[in-house]
């Protein structure tokens, strides 16, 4: 993950943007809003009123299926015979926001023989997929708010009949130089832009049970390559990723990459997120014909999902400059470097009409802000980013 985690505040925050600073090459660039095809602007237009109660279970059941609807009908009329069908976890395509847990989103991913579950973070700003392990130093469960106590599971290689070791002569290990032998065990460690977090172990293989992201869904197992983290620091002992994080990056230890290595998915996957924090994850999704699309300004080294920010707009006040961003999954909030910070920080705290905070060090934001109820959370200026 290259991005910090963060606790929430205790008052409601507003200034949530975060960038990375960058270069671009040199990519066109437009504006476009997003809008799901029955979302309540494009139902406007529509007149698509046969959805069930919106935030409900059936709600999303049906836009679930109107997507994998539309998406394989769009697959037919492109005529592609040789498409696969997308992938997802075993446990089903679902993902969690936990707000408990470091305000990040959250699948069940099912791994080994016997299978056992696991909670992780979905992390678009990392690569490597890793797991509480032979634990030296891990969370093994956490207290409910109802003071149910949750264990975790951990695993290990000694329990799995399906596990083995990744050499350090292995095309994935990335720390040969630390290696007595080519035959020994590869180690692996993370850093993370977290004050003091980190993951370190070693390599291993062993199945990730997936299944066809489809109404008839069919098992797919794969042997994919993660890191048996046996020790743990930092945030990760604190809340955020307690139960292992699922790297998305680009680089090709990450899961997305060695599933379309095998063949398995084209290298390509999806996620959605709700407002109520709930949402999906694909595999090998490729998305819907005509759909809005902006491309990555890549790095050459270390590529990461950067996109170029051409326009923040606050309260109908436009501000022209341009500026790289990550998507990262992984990060609780979002952060802007400076001029851009001050600029838009300045311009929204002059129309904010609710109570600032005092900055003090218990609040990790400058700009906090008391609501005098509910309702003006609904009022909240919004900041648009024309890509």
């Amino acid at each position: 993950m290259a991005s910090s985690y963060r606790n929430s505040p205790v008052c409601v925050l507003l200034i949530l943007l975060s960038c990375c600073a960058g270069c671009c090459f040199g990519f066109g660039t437009f504006g476009f809003d997003f809008h799901h095809r029955y979302s309540d602007p494009v139902k406007g237009i529509l007149a698509v009123d046969d959805l069930p109660k919106k935030g409900s279970f059936a709600y999303y059941s049906a836009l679930a299926h109107r997507d994998r609807y539309f998406r394989l009908r769009g697959r037919g009329l492109a005529a592609q015979g040789n498409d696969k069908t997308p992938l997802t976890f075993s446990a089903g395509n679902d993902t969690y926001r936990l707000n408990s847990l470091g305000f990040l989103h959250y699948a069940n991913v099912s791994v080994g023989q016997p299978a056992l579950s696991f909670i992780v973070a979905l992390d678009t700003g990392s690569d490597l997929f890793w797991l509480p392990c032979d634990c030296v130093s891990c969370v093994h469960g956490l207290n409910s708010s109802s003071g149910q106590v949750i264990d975790f599971n951990i695993y290990s290689p000694n329990t799995s009949s399906t596990s083995s070791k990744v050499p350090c002569n292995s095309t994935l290990c990335e720390l040969q130089k630390q290696c007595p032998s080519a035959g020994s065990n590869c180690p692996y460690q993370v850093r993370y832009l977290s004050d003091g977090t980190m993951s370190t172990g070693f390599l291993v293989e062993d199945v990730l049970h997936l299944a066809t992201d489809e109404k008839q869904s069919k098992s797919v197992d794969s042997r994919i390559s993660f890191g048996c983290g046996r020790v743990q620091t930092g945030s990760f002992l604190d809340g955020a990723a307690p139960n292992g994080l699922f790297g998305l990056g680009m680089d090709k230890t990450s899961v997305p990459s060695i599933l379309a290595n095998q063949g398995l998915i084209p290298n390509s996957f999806s996620m959605c997120f709700g407002s109520d924090g709930t949402g999906r994850i694909s595999f090998g999704d490729k998305g819907s014909p005509g759909q809005g699309e902006t491309p990555f300004s890549l790095r050459q080294t270390h590529p990461t999902y950067n996109i170029t920010i051409t326009q923040v707009s606050v309260g109908g006040n436009a501000a022209n400059f341009e500026f790289s961003a990550i998507f990262d999954s992984g990060t609780s909030f979002t952060y802007l470097n400076n001029p851009a910070y001050t600029q838009i920080s300045e311009t929204f705290n002059s129309l904010a009409k609710e109570k600032r905070e005092t900055s003090t060090s218990d609040l990790p934001f400058e700009y906090c802000y008391v609501l005098r109820s509910f309702l003006h959370l609904q009022a909240l200026v919004v900041l648009p980013f024309p890509l």
